[in-house]
């Protein structure tokens, strides 16, 4: 994952550089990082799930990972990230946030101990060759049976593509469409349960949200998730 330079320059200006980019929605980074973790809490308890270890693969400066520790109330979250410095931020930042931890990837070593990781907006940064090494260090991380819940910026809608295309630290981005994120992480061993779509209407549109559950297997929201798990037989 060779995106540290990029990010260490962005380490203290990502929050107004993504909410700059963001504006065109009505809403900033924090409301789609909540959505995105109702919405993973929705799928567990689908599932009869309760992770309490967790992993955040590419935490950046990590807010959300201290979203994730509390909203499934966890024992242990780890938040991992290429750039020193935006984790040397998180350090910062979340000090006094006991339960979440944060490393570099090469810090953390990743031994079958996480029941859940998640990604926001990663796999766009890191170049095509170095994918399924990518996967491999989340594969690593988890139990057998453990689930990944892999976010990325959804390429077939429009308004993403305007995100992206004034964001300062996208400009390198190589999208991945739901079909091509399915069989990557097929072919990284991972089971495919499921591919959810959320954010339809931007803050003018509003009152249609209550709408957005029973949409979320139309492919037009702005994000989508592949919601998978390392088989518990290897």
């Amino acid at each position: 994952m060779n995106t540290t330079p990029q990010f260490d320059t962005f380490a203290h200006t990502y929050d107004d550089e993504l909410n700059q980019a963001l504006a065109a929605s009505g809403e900033d980074k924090d409301y789609f990082a909540r959505g995105r973790v109702r919405w993973l809490q929705h799928r567990m308890s689908q599932f009869s799930q309760r992770p309490k270890t967790l992993l955040d693969y590419g935490c950046s400066i990590g807010d959300t990972c201290v979203l994730l520790q509390q909203a499934f109330h966890a024992s242990f979250a780890v938040g991992v990230d290429p750039s020193a410095a935006s984790i040397d931020v998180a350090q910062t930042r979340h000090r006094s946030t006991t339960s979440c931890s944060f490393a570099t990837l090469n810090q953390y070593s990743p031994d079958s101990e996480i029941d859940l990781a998640y990604c926001n907006g990663v796999f766009h940064h890191i170049p095509v060759a170095e994918r399924a090494s990518a996967l491999r260090y989340v594969f690593r991380a988890l139990k057998p049976g453990g689930w990944f819940a892999f976010w990325e910026n959804n390429p077939w809608n429009p308004g993403t593509r305007h995100v992206m295309s004034n964001c300062a630290f996208d400009e390198d981005a190589i999208t991945i469409n739901p079909p091509q994120a399915k069989s990557l992480l097929a072919d990284a061993g991972f089971q495919v349960v499921g591919t959810d779509f959320c954010f339809f209407f931007p803050r003018p549109l509003k009152l249609f949200r209550f709408l957005e559950p029973s949409l979320a297997r139309l492919p037009l929201g702005a994000q989508y998730e592949v919601l998978c798990r390392k088989p518990n037989a290897l």
